[in-house]
C-alpha cells in the first residue's frame, strides 16, 4: 500500500503530537537499535519510517556535521513534530521528507539505513525494493520493533497485541518480522530481545539483482 491508498492510523495523526510521550517505554530500545547500526563519521543514513524525530539526536551524533540524515514518514504531521525537533536543535545536515516507503525518492544513495519500529515497511516487497534500491550495496542496515512472543507466553502475547495494534495496519508477519528483509540484507544477525516480545537485526544491503541467500544463513540470537 502506499500513501494514496490507504488512511493513516490515528496514532499517526491525531496521536502525533504526543507520540514521544506515549512510546516513551521503547525509547531505550529505540537507542539501543541505533547503536548497533555501523555508520561511520561522514555517512549519509536513511531513517525509515522516521516518525516525530525520536531517532534522530542519536544518528545525528553518529554522523558528526559532515554527515547528513535523511528520514521520511508518510504522515504530515508526524514529520511536523520532527521538524520542530530539528529546528530546536538547529541542526543542518538533516533532511526530512513526507513520503511513503514505496514512494520516497532520494537525491543520493544513502550509506545506511535504519528500520525503527517500521513493521507495515517491513511487510511491503514494493517499499523495500524501493528503499533498498537508493542504498548503496554493502549499506549497513538495522531493523528492530515488536513481535510474537513464544507461543506458551499466552500473557506475553496479549500484552504484545494491545501494545502495537494502534501502531500497525496489520499484525500479520508478527512471528518473524525480518522475514522479507531477509532477501535484501547479507549477514542478517537477528537477535530476540525482551523475552521475544522484541528483536534487533543488523546486516548489509546486498547489490540490487543479486539472489537472495538461503534463509537457514539468518542467524539467530538467544533471547534476552
Amino acid at each position: 500500500m502506499t500513501i494514496t491508498d490507504h488512511a493513516l492510523l490515528p496514532a499517526y495523526v491525531q496521536g502525533a503530537s504526543h507520540y514521544g510521550a506515549d512510546t516513551a517505554d521503547y525509547q531505550g530500545w529505540r537507542d539501543a537499535l541505533v547503536a548497533r547500526l555501523p555508520v561511520a563519521v561522514g555517512d549519509t543514513v536513511l531513517d525509515v519510517g522516521c516518525g516525530s524525530g525520536l531517532c534522530l539526536p542519536q544518528l545525528v551524533d553518529k554522523v558528526g556535521p559532515g554527515g547528513r540524515v535523511i528520514g521520511f514518514d508518510e504522515s504530515p504531521d508526524m514529520i511536523g513534530v520532527a521538524r520542530d525537533v530539528v529546528r530546536t536543535h538547529g541542526w543542518t545536515n538533516v533532511t526530512l521528507l513526507t513520503a511513503s516507503a514505496e514512494t520516497v525518492r532520494l537525491g543520493e544513495p544513502a550509506d545506511a539505513a535504519l528500520f525503527c519500529a517500521v513493521h507495515d515497511v517491513l511487510m511491503s516487497p514494493a517499499a523495500l525494493d524501493n528503499v533498498f534500491a537508493q542504498l548503496r550495496p554493502g549499506a549497513c542496515v538495522a531493523a528492530g520493533g515488536g513481535k510474537w512472543a513464544p507461543l506458551w507466553n499466552v500473557g506475553l502475547n496479549a500484552l504484545v497485541a494491545t501494545l502495537h495494534t494502534p501502531y500497525v495496519r496489520d499484525l500479520a508477519g508478527f512471528d518473524r518480522p525480518w522475514q522479507l528483509l531477509e532477501r535484501y540484507v547479507d549477514d542478517l544477525v537477528v537477535e530476540e530481545v525482551a523475552f521475544g516480545a522484541g528483536y534487533e537485526a543488523v546486516g548489509r544491503a546486498r547489490p540490487v539483482g543479486e539472489p537472495a541467500l538461503d534463509r537457514s544463513s539468518v542467524s539467530l540470537g538467544v533471547p534476552a
